[in-house]
């Protein structure tokens, strides 16, 4: 056992340096009340901000997401940390909306580069044998890190001087101690090739995937939508509906959501991957009905649970969705399946937060919620009848 220490040693600390990347992802998100007051602009605005981000992540994703195989995963990791220090900088920046868009699509291009490439080398960085004890430090790094950012800056924000610029500080010098750490750590990929050689990966769904798919990339939809809509508009509706003005409760309901998911992810080995699938989606279904009852009655007790809730659906559903995709896919085209569900799931982060925006103004924040509620509840749970019927494989 103490000969793989220093396995384990890189594997954490190529964790940590994820968990620093991701977190820079989510760290404006109990600040944009303060951005709205500051530069005086509508809820439509935030979720067009705040989907921009997804946008970016698809576009690298289906343009460079196997970069890291060719030009090694130091390079990519170094380039996505570069993005991250970019887009604090652009936050730091900010007298105006050009700073905010330019932030998050920045912001965007990092988790793009870092979603497969920080996975890949977490688990290749592991000693022999440990791909299960690998597999919870990526997960927990990630969705821990997601967690955290809002967390820091909402801590930041309410008890701490310079709250649209601490949060941001902070986290350049957690970049920068990120890309040391990572320049002495060893690279894993051994036949590196130029850049040149990276093609764009093609969305891809053979004939065997496409039954499972469809419930899969359903409830990841639903899933990456529950928490873009937590990380859009929660902390307006804490602010406007409850009077809620503490930047740090507001930051740690949203971060709530994601260690669920962390939680809800590691479940999936006990429950199995045949069950964790339907009962991610009726635990996501519960998150939904809490969030309509927070909305309606504005209490805080169900806007709590539902993160805690629909943070674990979200949490056993994707993972489920991953699994099970995997196991239907052809070896030669796994990667290319799993790519395309990826791009489902982020497509849920950004068009229906969207569609809430555009709600707001006709229908109220209130309003604007129970529909897109209304909407998902239709998807999630024709997911989960399907799913009862039509069980999926549990070989992954």
């Amino acid at each position: 056992m103490n000969g793989d220490r220093p396995g384990w040693l890189r594997c954490l600390l190529a964790g940590a340096v994820f968990a620093v990347c991701m977190a820079g992802t989510t760290l404006p998100t109990p600040l944009y009340p303060l951005y709205q007051a500051k530069l005086d602009f509508s809820e439509l605005t935030v979720t067009v901000v705040y989907a921009v981000y997804a946008f970016a992540v698809i576009g690298v994703l289906l343009l460079a997401g196997n970069a890291s195989d060719a030009v090694g995963r130091r390079l990519v990791l170094l380039g996505g940390l570069g993005f991250s220090a970019a887009s604090a900088v652009c936050f730091l920046c900010a007298t105006g909306l050009g700073w905010l868009y330019a932030g998050r699509l920045l912001s965007g291009l990092s988790a793009g580069l870092f979603t497969g490439a920080a996975t890949a080398y977490v688990m290749e960085l592991a000693p022999r044998g440990g791909a299960s004890r690998a597999t919870f430090v990526a997960t927990a790094a990630n969705m821990g890190g997601l967690g955290c950012g809002p967390l820091l800056a909402g801590l930041l924000a309410q008890y701490a001087p310079w709250p649209l610029y601490l949060p941001f500080v902070v986290h350049l010098a957690l970049v920068a101690a990120s890309a040391a750490v990572l320049l002495r750590l060893p690279e894993t990929v051994r036949e590196l090739r130029p850049l040149r050689t990276v093609r764009p990966q093609r969305p891809a769904l053979p004939a065997q995937v496409r039954a499972v798919f469809g419930p899969a990339a359903t409830a990841s939809f639903v899933g990456f939508a529950l928490f873009g809509v937590f990380t859009a508009v929660s902390p307006a509706f804490l602010a406007q509906s409850l009077d809620l003005h503490d930047h740090a409760v507001s930051g740690l309901v949203v971060a709530l959501a994601f260690f669920s998911s962390t939680a809800g992810q590691l479940a999936v080995g006990r429950i199995g991957v045949g069950r964790s699938l339907p009962l991610g989606c009726a635990l996501l279904l519960a998150g939904l009905l809490l969030l309509a009852g927070a909305l309606h009655g504005n209490l805080l007790v169900l806007v709590v649970l539902s993160a805690l809730v629909g943070g674990a659906g979200q949490g056993l559903a994707f993972r489920g969705a991953l699994s099970s995709v995997a196991a239907a896919s052809p070896a030669d085209r796994r990667a290319a399946v799993i790519s395309t569900l990826f791009v489902v799931a982020y497509a849920g982060i950004s068009v229906p937060v969207i569609g809430v925006g555009l709600l707001t103004e006709p229908l109220g924040l209130e309003g604007a919620g129970l529909v897109f509620i209304a909407c998902m509840a239709v998807l999630v749970t024709t997911a989960a009848l399907y799913l009862l019927r039509r069980p999926v494989r549990t070989e992954a």
